[in-house]
């Protein structure tokens, strides 16, 4: 099992087995903090209670260890700590002092208790199930499909959740019976036999405003500063992925403004100029001084990864930024094994279009008599815009939301016999008594972000032994700007008004000022030209998914009808089944 995903930790390698009660854990350390034996994995704590195999970072572990009572350390790693916190407070008291990324399982041998921890926003992975008699847990699937026993079918009901996200969201995974802990959750277990408990520990909707009074603009800049230097503690070489645009930049002008070398900074660009930032993060870079790499990748070189795709997202995953994440953390990788990302502006202030036209959407259809709006849906579909002419016959900014995040209107027609889950309903009305913004920013930031955007990072860099370190996401600044009023997130129209501020004290707004255009790929090209064989192949015989809805959707597509994102998700999946011998 241990082996399975030796890609994540390649430097080395320990188990642990206790025959008397059956608990077996198995590590792979990509070595981070204190390089010595000292931080060898699965690690006691000093009473041998505790048994930990611990995946991530506590970036405050020295703060942590100052607070402790007097002890003899080993040696200065934040497993260490992390276990004579939970020797000193209790687990769950712990855990909320970490600041930090971090999945781990933590055996008490005095009470026979297994607890799995997922930190608060779902920045490291972990599944966990029932096989026959065992309880199984893992960071990938990959380790739990090696098990000898495993034997969990294909979730049908599944696929149209997939079908309609290009992801699997929590809980579920692609099998049955085997589950994704969600953020800021605890499991306790007690015997394999029994049911697990989960509890939450943590939430991101923080319900009180902050006082508008206060310069929450240097709050921001204070709080970033901080998150950021935390980040920058390692043992190894560090740097950061710059894209050009706003999140990356202003975390980049933050490290720049903390280091006294030169940050390494590492871009990749596509040579077509609707796909192609690097231009920008040339800019950014030579103007904080940073020491740039950049790589530039044509569709050949991108193309040649598709088939280890579903080797290194282990699940069928379909956002197709998933293959330039995954080229420049091997660019990466080549002279860091640390790197920072800007991941999480978007869901946590307002950065996304798709919130500012959900706005507008909605203060349309809300004021439109049913007539006006079957008048409008017609003649949006005789235009080619299928996702607007649904708009305008739903009757909640949730539904409009759903559509808008949704591939296609009803992805259970092209699954014979499925029943989709509620799950991203039930997301989306959690949040329902919001403003349309609000409510997208915390569908988002409890789903799309752990689900989609972290898990590709995730998964891109870990199959090259890089390490992602993610500042935006630091607990504090999440529930900072959870509390913050609208008006600092958008104005005019624009997204992240309060980053913006922060960025413009290093950078002149003329470098960063342009429109958002995301880490993509000419997907849609690319399956009517250099795509189409192995697609058509791909595409003829599915399994579990509909032939005749399937071959539709391919030949709208070929004719002009942009459905690549949908495609792209059969063709992940029949992929992914295909690396599983099951086609």
């Amino acid at each position: 099992m241990g082996e399975a995903i030796k890609h994540r930790g390649p430097d080395d390698s320990g188990t642990y087995f206790d025959a008397s009660t059956g608990i077996g854990f198995s590590f792979q350390r990509l070595s981070i903090i204190d390089l010595s034996q000292a931080g060898r994995q699965p690690m006691q704590s000093s009473s041998g209670r505790y048994t930990v195999v611990f995946n991530g970072e506590i970036y405050n572990f020295e703060q942590i260890r100052a607070e402790l009572q007097p002890r003899s350390w080993r040696g200065h790693s934040d497993t260490e700590v992390m276990l004579e916190a939970i020797e000193e407070w209790g687990i769950e008291p712990a855990i909320q002092r970490f600041i930090g990324m971090f999945a781990f399982a933590l055996w008490d041998g005095d009470n026979r208790k297994l607890y799995l921890v997922r930190d608060r926003l779902g920045i490291k992975p972990l599944y966990y199930g029932q096989s026959g008699s065992s309880f199984l847990f893992g960071s990938e699937l990959s380790t739990i499909e090696v098990y000898p026993d495993f034997n969990s079918p294909i979730d049908q009901n599944i696929l149209p959740l997939y079908l309609r996200l290009g992801y699997i969201p929590a809980p579920h995974s692609i099998y049955k019976g085997i589950f994704k802990l969600m953020p800021g959750q605890i499991l306790v277990l007690s015997s394999p036999e029994e049911e697990p408990h989960i509890e939450p520990y943590w939430s991101p909707d923080q319900d009180k405003n902050l006082e508008t009074d206060r310069d929450l603009t240097s709050e921001l800049h204070d709080q970033l500063s901080d998150a950021v230097r935390l980040r920058m503690i390692s043992d190894v070489p560090l740097g950061a992925f710059l894209s050009g645009g706003i999140d990356s930049s202003t975390i980049v002008a933050l490290m720049q403004s903390q280091s006294r070398r030169a940050v390494k900074t590492f871009t990749i660009g596509f040579g077509e100029d609707h796909f192609d930032e690097a231009i920008h993060a040339k800019t950014i870079a030579r103007h904080l001084g940073t020491d740039h790499t950049e790589l530039y990748v044509t569709g050949k070189d991108a193309l040649s990864l598709v088939p280890s795709l579903p080797s290194i997202y282990d699940e069928p995953f379909a956002d197709s930024s998933q293959i330039p994440s995954h080229i420049v953390s091997r660019l990466t990788r080549q002279k860091v094994t640390v790197c920072i990302s800007g991941d999480g502006g978007d869901e946590l202030f307002c950065g996304y279009p798709r919130y500012a036209r959900l706005r507008n959407m909605w203060s349309l259809v809300k004021h439109c008599p049913r007539s006006a709006g079957n008048l409008a849906s017609n003649i949006a579909r005789l235009l080619g815009n299928d996702k607007i002419a649904d708009c305008f016959k739903l009757s909640s900014a949730e539904a409009i939301y759903l559509r808008a995040i949704s591939n296609c209107s009803d992805p259970s027609e092209l699954v014979d016999g499925a029943s989709e889950p509620a799950t991203i309903t039930a997301r989306i009305a959690a949040f329902k008594n919001r403003l349309p913004e609000d409510m997208a920013m915390m569908t988002d930031l409890t789903n799309y972000l752990p689900d989609d955007i972290l898990t590709k990072i995730d998964r891109a860099s870990m199959a090259v032994g890089l390490e992602i370190r993610v500042p935006l996401l630091d607990h504090r600044i999440v529930e900072f700007a959870s509390r913050l009023p609208l008006h600092y997130k958008t104005r005019a129209g624009r997204g992240k008004w309060i980053l913006r501020q922060v960025l413009k004290r290093y950078v002149p707004e003329m470098m960063f000022d342009r429109p958002k255009s995301g880490f993509t790929i000419p997907l849609d090209e690319w399956l009517r030209g250099p795509l189409r064989e192995w697609a058509s192949d791909l595409l003829a015989k599915p399994l579990f998914i509909s032939p005749h809805a399937v071959q539709q959707k391919w030949r709208e597509h070929l004719s002009g009808e942009n459905r690549g994102n949908l495609l792209w998700s059969v063709l992940m999946f029949q992929s992914w089944l295909a690396s599983r011998h099951q086609i």
